[in-house]
């Protein structure tokens, strides 16, 4: 195992962080993954970390240039590819932030998480059957992935596939881990009921 796989786990941690877990959480983790990156000498994670803990703290340009030098480091790099173009998002550039997806993707074709953040941003621009082909290709890589059946469950409802989205949604209270999120199982839950209630018509 490499030293650089040795930090791949950290990584999904910190993702799993940021997705459900708290502010405070992902940057000690973040903090970690830099820390671990440094004694290991692997300039490429040092920057990766570096760059998740300024986006986790809004620093959104000093990111970038974090991300950007991760890149440098290894080209190969998705997820510095996904987190710059997230930072992009927040600045407003969509267009380019489809750009750097679409790299991301491109060097790393086989992580989920791109394909999901490239869905939840079409989506959010109104290109819903895109967004669900990002989404659908998420969970082929990785159908364990509760808050991308929950972005689908959206894009489904957005193009009024209504049984589509209840069932999507039904699929993340299943996936979620027991006894975590109860705010998400519970806005999920209300909202089956909203859509159950008022546009899936009884027998």
């Amino acid at each position: 195992m490499s030293k650089q796989s040795d930090l791949l786990d950290l990584r999904i941690k910190l993702d799993e962080a940021i997705t459900y877990g708290t502010h405070q959480e992902a940057v000690k983790l973040a903090r970690r993954g830099l820390k671990e990156a440094g004694e290991k000498g692997l300039k490429g994670e040092t920057e990766y970390f570096k760059g998740q803990i300024e986006l986790l703290n809004k620093n959104l340009v000093t990111a970038i240039e974090h991300f950007d030098l991760a890149i440098k480091y290894n080209p190969n790099d998705g997820a510095a590819y996904n987190d710059r173009a997230l930072c992009m998002v927040e600045l407003g550039i969509i267009d380019k932030a489809l750009y750097y997806f679409d790299k991301g993707i491109e060097v790393e074709p086989d992580y989920a998480t791109i394909y999901h953040n490239k869905g939840w941003l079409l989506n959010n621009i109104g290109r819903h059957t895109e967004a669900i082909k990002c989404f659908k290709k998420a969970l082929e890589l990785e159908p364990g992935r509760a808050v991308t059946y929950d972005n689908l469950a959206d894009a489904l409802f957005n193009l009024s596939d209504y049984q589509g989205a209840v069932d999507a949604y039904k699929k993340v209270l299943k996936l979620l881990k027991p006894g975590c999120c109860l705010g998400i199982r519970k806005q999920i839950t209300s909202r089956i009921k909203s859509i159950e209630g008022k546009w899936i018509s009884k027998p």
